[in-house]
């Protein structure tokens, strides 16, 4: 059976698991312990009336908190269908059904402590940025497949036709200089314009911030904010020299916005086509997935 101890022998193979290297996963795993002792031990105990201590019973298949911490970041990792990790561990369909969305919660704790989170609510971006220090941010969409829903509204509502297929989405505003995600939106479905998206939330942006995004964001100057984008060829005429070096310079700083996207999606629950179909885990795992994203990029 796949244990930690065995894994992190090979680095690369711990790597390939759960996108971390043995550092990476030793400081999240200290963090993980102590957020799942507290957790687990509040919801067992808390409003029961138990006949017998907490910890009493039969005990689990992964015992040891760095087995479950594997677990769940393995099927973050490599989303298998749920009995490729149960065989993997040693447990049933069932059971690794439900180890995947008991400690997905908890691991998004853990990454919330340690300041890894991208923020999510709007009207706190501005103080979080000015927190942060950064100056020049890139923002963009992010599209996901997920299975065609089979109420035919919902088939409807969520088809792109853009993209031939039903996506969900996200907006990211990544910092230029430390390719972080400073700001996740909330899920939507994928034929929801970028700039739509934007309008609808209202983000604040602290002053004296540079704005950085594609011809999708055509018409978005939020207040107070210095916006750049690349400048469209006019209707059957050239752009001049200086306007191509200055899409050239744009689009350089541009690209880090789809590096950023790219990690994100190093967890392939959100590259490959979404299957769970368990209310909000779609923006659950795109939120911890920029987590893990910022923690790798805080090491590298």
């Amino acid at each position: 059976m796949t244990r930690y101890e065995d894994v992190k022998k090979n680095e690369k193979l711990l790597i390939a698991l759960t996108s971390l290297t043995i550092a990476e996963s030793e400081e999240l795993l200290a963090v993980w312990e102590r957020v799942w002792d507290e957790q687990v031990a509040t919801n067992q105990t808390e409003g029961r009336d138990r006949e017998r201590g907490f910890g009493g019973g039969r005990k689990p298949v992964l015992e040891k908190d760095e087995d479950k911490l594997l677990f769940i970041l393995c099927y973050f990792k490599t989303c298998p269908l749920q009995i490729v990790p149960g065989h993997m561990f040693g447990m049933s369909q069932s059971q690794a059904n439900e180890r995947i969305h008991r400690p997905d919660g908890i691991l998004k704790t853990a990454l919330a402590e340690m300041g890894h989170l991208p923020e999510r609510d709007p009207e706190k971006l501005a103080e979080t940025l000015a927190e942060d220090g950064e100056s020049n941010l890139i923002t963009d969409g992010a599209d996901r497949k997920i299975q065609r829903p089979k109420d035919n509204e919902k088939q409807k509502e969520y088809y792109s036709g853009k993209k031939k297929t039903h996506t969900v989405k996200n907006n990211v505003v990544a910092g230029a200089e430390d390719r972080k995600v400073k700001y996740l939106s909330g899920t939507c479905e994928g034929k929801k314009s970028d700039k739509k998206l934007c309008d609808e939330e209202n983000l604040t942006f602290p002053a004296e911030v540079t704005l950085y995004k594609d011809k999708g964001f055509q018409g978005y100057e939020p207040e107070g904010t210095e916006t750049r984008q690349p400048k469209k060829k006019p209707k059957g005429g050239e752009l001049s020299i200086d306007e191509e070096v200055e899409n050239a310079v744009i689009s350089g700083i541009r690209i880090v916005v789809e590096h950023v996207i790219s990690g994100i999606k190093r967890c392939r629950i959100v590259k490959d086509v979404f299957r769970n179909t368990k209310s909000n885990f779609n923006d659950l795992v795109t939120e911890i997935a920029c987590g893990l994203h910022n923690l790798r990029t805080s090491y590298r």
